[in-house]
């Protein structure tokens, strides 16, 4: 007895220090072994300890091997193998299946379910988006008397709010009566995850602010608007978490979405330690705000201090700025950094070259950056694709969208670009075939931005008539796009009823915009009516708070 007990004893040790290290296969078959050879094979509870070290390394084959041969299973075991179930390769609905099997069998079996159970459970439940099984699971929780429980609430509370239940999540919560700051954070994110932003905010009142902590205001930092942001600084600020990195990068991104980027340089520079996320957050906002030099600059910067080194992420936002400022010299200083640290084998990273050189003026090395892509996605076929029309070759970016198709299904942006290309390359039979390949072989519902390239196909080829029957027959009421490109058209080929009728309508949705009044006015004059072109004129001096001042010339002695 005394030696099982030993090497009972020294073999716990040995789990628990894989269970938090992830060892190897090699050492937890070794420790396999050894319980076999020295008796303490039947031992549930190093039977146990083992099923999870080998769950833990996503070592399924031995652990499903080390469950079939258990002879006695108790709760823990079954437990073991349904959050198993969450970390398995392949399909969520396929695990959450898994789950719900191991479910079935531990009920056969007689085994009671605890907490740990259902958080499992209804973790799956939520990856998968099973609603109707949550809901289940939720009734099942109810009638083992778990529905107090602190813990399993707020894993049902986080299912119904990723599930858009947002009045199920409510009603969870309020069930509970000992709530702890996890269920509060639980019920925030659902509501925040649904877009309810002022209702996340009086949910911070009714807790008191005093209460959250960097998740909290983390979560409605990510989502609210300027003022309320400020309202969380100044909470953050009295409660020192201004120091905290999760909520001064999100005071950070929440500056900088909302063009406050004085506001996130503060915040970037009053930081104390700073990690990738943080510097990502203040490029990123450089980019988005037009400021495409200065989020180079920060590169440099960012580089320059050694215990922190760039991301994917970093570089592709990087070069995203430059592409909007065509900044062709500092996308290649920014591609030989990418180089020489071994990120251009990432697909976001490579499909930002691919751009950036595009808009840049170079097409040439947007080629080769697509064509050294080992594996391209359908972001990259997209954007050669899109590259190859902005730069006029329009025959040869429908090549590139028929080599794409063999191999990817393309989506709507996919079309959007081949369909442009068509449209500025005059390849009118060429685009109405992609949009019947869209609409019909591949069942997609066309955008209004899908319309509009097809009426400005039609339209500057000088199909007219055509043009407006595809603007008469949109599914939904068209917009300014659709009718500016149209009344472009009629312009162009002198079609000056339709160019009136477009202009009209333009001016029914935009009726502050010079251009608008330009047209119908232009439209007028060439039919020879002064008086009713004079009065579009000055109704266009009314409305528009900057209109265009009207020519006049001088004629000398």
């Amino acid at each position: 007895m005394r030696f099982t007990f030993r090497s009972t004893s020294i073999l716990t040790v040995h789990f628990k220090k894989y269970s938090s290290s992830s060892a190897s296969k090699l050492s937890a078959r070794h420790d396999h072994g050894l319980m076999i050879k020295r008796g303490d094979y039947n031992s549930l509870f190093l039977q146990n300890k083992l099923l999870q070290v080998y769950t833990k390394g996503r070592d399924f084959d031995d652990a499903d091997k080390l469950f079939d041969e258990m002879a006695v299973r108790n709760i823990v075991t079954w437990n073991i193998m349904i959050h198993g179930a969450i970390h398995r390769d392949g399909d969520t609905k396929e695990k959450a299946r898994m789950g719900f099997c191991y479910l079935r069998r531990a009920l056969l079996s007689e085994v009671g379910l605890d907490h740990v159970s259902f958080i499992g459970l209804i973790r799956l439940c939520s990856d998968s988006t099973n609603v109707e099984a949550g809901i289940q699971l939720h009734s099942l929780v109810m009638k083992q008397g778990l529905g107090s429980d602190c813990f399993v609430s707020t894993t049902l509370v986080g299912f119904y709010g990723k599930c858009g239940y947002i009045a199920e999540a409510r009603r969870v919560f309020e069930a509970v009566l000992s709530k702890d700051l996890v269920l509060w954070n639980a019920l925030v994110s659902s509501y925040v995850l649904n877009g309810m932003v002022d209702e996340a905010f009086g949910l911070l009142k009714v807790m008191g602010s005093s209460q959250g902590d960097h998740f909290t205001f983390s979560s409605l930092l990510s989502v609210c608007r300027v003022e309320q942001g400020k309202q969380i600084h100044a909470i953050a600020f009295k409660l020192s978490f201004q120091f905290d990195i999760p909520v001064a990068t999100a005071l950070v991104d929440m500056y900088a979405k909302s063009n406050h980027m004085r506001d996130a340089r503060e915040c970037f520079e009053s930081m104390v330690v700073r990690n990738v996320v943080s510097w990502n957050a203040m490029i990123v906002g450089y980019g988005q705000n037009g400021e495409g030099r200065e989020a180079v600059r920060l590169l440099g910067e960012m580089r320059s201090e050694n215990h922190l080194q760039p991301d994917e992420l970093t570089f592709a936002s990087v070069l995203s700025s430059c592409a909007k400022f065509s900044a062709v010299q500092e996308v290649k200083q920014v591609q030989a950094v990418v180089i020489k640290q071994g990120y251009e084998c990432f697909l976001s990273v490579a499909n930002s070259l691919v751009t950036a050189y595009s808009k840049s003026g170079s097409l040439s090395e947007a080629l080769v950056c697509f064509h050294s892509i080992k594996a391209p996605d359908l972001v990259s076929w997209t954007s050669v694709i899109g590259a190859l029309a902005f730069h006029g070759f329009a025959e040869e970016s429908l090549r590139m969208f028929e080599s794409m198709v063999q191999t990817l299904h393309p989506d709507k942006i996919t079309f959007l670009e081949v369909m442009s290309a068509c449209s500025h390359g005059g390849l009118v039979q060429e685009g109405i075939r992609c949009f019947k390949l869209m609409t019909e072989v591949y069942k997609m519902e066309p955008e209004e931005e899908h319309y509009t390239c097809l009426i400005d196909l039609l339209g500057r080829a000088g199909f007219i008539d055509e043009a407006l029957d595809v603007l008469r027959s949109m599914p939904i009421e068209p917009r300014a796009d659709a009718l500016a490109a149209f009344t472009g058209a009629c312009n162009i080929h002198e079609k000056r009823e339709s160019m009136k009728w477009g202009a009209k309508k333009l001016l029914e949705i935009e009726l502050s915009k010079p251009v608008n009044y330009s047209l119908l006015s232009k439209a007028y004059v060439s039919e020879g009516h002064w008086n009713q072109a004079a009065t579009v004129r000055i109704t266009e001096r009314r409305n528009c708070n900057n209109p265009k001042t009207p020519g006049c010339s001088w004629l000398g002695d």
